[in-house]
């Protein structure tokens, strides 16, 4: 996949198939309008575009100027290379680039930068100054400039429709089961190992402090995780906790960390990815290190049986 950081660096070529979008998480709505670009170029000998942005919008134009990311911009251009998207336009979100109305980013973008045979587009996608682009301003826009334009309908699971936000919601609520049965794969996190201050080594449960690779990125609700941890290329199983470890802290900051099972290698500086497969329970603060103690001896055995599952 060809990543452009600048609409300068892009050839026009009016046999493209054009989505646009933030596609944060790149969940399963997401994916079904990646499919659709990508069968449509196959089908019409054209090429596939997907336009996004960064930062994420709502980072500037909120009031809070706070967004939690589900998929870090690396991240997100595995996955959408993985799902065969040819060509990948990042347009920078500033202040400046949000006051363009959705006639002049048409214009500039996508008919006489990119160019497009056919826009597709998720059904409740809005564009330029005050989100003033929608469907129906597409579709007219279309018939002027000599584009199709395909509305892909939302995608429901149990009678709800997918999006970014509600993914976001259900994280932080910690039912990270829903997560990834809305994103159609297991929410994951990536950082570098570092040194911690050993104190689930001297407890019999030694872990791998993570240092996250975005600061944006969300992490899950606090709490103890069923994971698969890669690092090297290899896949292990673990225990991750997400929390301020009360029971030997009054306060600090929240720190993630992974006890790998049947594991003793130096990883130190190693960058590692964590797929978060099932929440165990909340963070607890416990009497004495003795009582921790025997509840993640508890913890990896649950841990175990939740993990048995994914080879059954």
């Amino acid at each position: 996949m060809r990543i452009y950081q600048d609409l300068s660096e892009v050839s026009h070529n009016n046999n493209s198939i054009v989505t646009l979008g933030t596609f944060d998480g790149i969940h399963l709505g997401h994916r079904k309008i990646i499919d659709e670009v990508v069968k449509k170029a196959a089908l019409l000998g054209g090429r596939s575009f997907l336009i996004t942005f960064y930062p994420h919008p709502r980072k500037i134009i909120s009031r809070e100027n706070k967004i939690e990311l589900l998929s870090t911009p690396s991240e997100k251009a595995k996955m959408i290379e993985s799902l065969g998207i040819e060509n990948m336009l990042i347009i920078k979100f500033d202040k400046d680039f949000s006051q363009l109305n959705p006639d002049k980013f048409l214009e500039k973008y996508i008919v006489d930068g990119i160019g497009a045979k056919e826009v597709v587009i998720g059904y409740d996608h809005h564009f330029g100054k005050g989100r003033g682009g929608d469907i129906n301003f597409l579709q007219k826009k279309g018939i002027d400039s000599g584009f199709e334009v395909t509305v892909i309908p939302a995608y429901d699971i149990d009678g709800v429709a997918i999006s970014s936000s509600k993914i976001r919601r259900v994280i932080l609520e910690g039912d990270i089961k829903r997560a990834n049965k809305y994103l159609g794969r297991f929410y994951s996190f990536s950082g570098k190992v570092i040194r911690g201050d050993k104190r689930g080594r001297e407890l019999g449960f030694p872990t791998a402090n993570l240092e996250i690779e975005n600061k944006d990125k969300l992490l899950p609700a606090i709490g103890i995780y069923a994971v698969e941890f890669i690092v090297k290329e290899k896949k292990h199983f673990g225990l991750l906790s997400v929390g301020k470890r009360p029971t030997f802290y009054a306060a600090g900051d929240i720190v993630p960390e992974v006890y790998i099972y049947d594991f003793d290698e130096n990883i130190y500086d190693e960058f590692v990815t964590v797929n978060v497969v099932e929440r165990i329970r909340g963070e607890e603060k416990f009497l004495s290190a003795d009582e921790l103690v025997k509840q993640m001896n508890n913890d990896k055995k649950i841990g175990i049986e939740i993990l048995k599952k994914l080879n059954n």
